[in-house]
């Protein structure tokens, strides 16, 4: 049985790499106000964001840089008309891996992956094509449960998705009418989600959002 490298960092480049290797496109996200950086991309014309969080110094490349213990993988849309809180919790409680929330006319859809111990290479990937797999579910999770209440708020709308299968070719834009057509109304600035707890500071340094 042959030894395989485990990936015990999370480092942009690294992601990058696996995205653009899965065919999708892959850009830098600059001026963050706290410094973490930012992977944008898109699958099916709906654009997601990957942000880094809990640094791991010391755990970049050829071990030098800042690598990180996990990242969460975001996309945003707006809401138009009444969303019942219903409908997220009915997501939350019969999917598992990503969580949708609803906060001032954004839902939030956010998938969270962690390296810390090591994981294998197929692993993250595994990750990607879950977090894929679950957007497009939840554009025909909105346009159906949407539809059940058209009679009854008909001020919410889900446009047509598109029929592609879901991945960004490489250096590919995708005209601004499919992405209209793909989804909600898309945010085109992703909000910052809630701060999440401190963690323990013992992984920061010497092992070491």
């Amino acid at each position: 049985m042959t030894e395989q490298t485990l990936i015990e960092a999370l480092t942009p480049d690294a992601l990058r790499e696996m995205l653009l290797a899965a065919g999708y496109r892959a850009e830098d996200v600059a001026g963050q106000a706290n410094d973490a950086p930012i992977l944008r991309s898109a699958t099916g014309g709906l654009a997601f964001e990957i942000r880094f969080a809990n640094p791991l110094l010391g755990t970049g490349p050829n071990g030098k840089g800042t690598g990180f213990a996990d990242a969460t993988f975001l996309a945003a849309f707006r809401v138009q008309g009444e969303l019942p809180l219903s409908l997220v919790n009915a997501w939350n409680a019969t999917r598992r891996f990503a969580r949708l929330h609803l906060s001032e006319r954004m839902l939030v859809l956010t998938l969270e992956i962690n390296v810390l111990g090591g994981v294998a290479p197929a692993h993250l990937r595994a990750q990607l094509e879950i977090w894929d797999r679950l957007v497009q579910q939840l554009i025909a999770y909105l346009r159906e449960e949407v539809a059940k209440l058209a009679a009854q708020t008909p001020a919410v709308e889900v446009p047509e998705a598109d029929s592609s299968t879901g991945k960004e070719a490489a250096g590919q834009d995708e005209p601004e009418a499919a992405r209209e057509a793909d989804a909600p109304e898309q945010a085109e600035d992703i909000p910052e989600p809630a701060p999440v707890p401190e963690r323990p500071h013992a992984f920061q340094a010497s092992a070491a959002n």
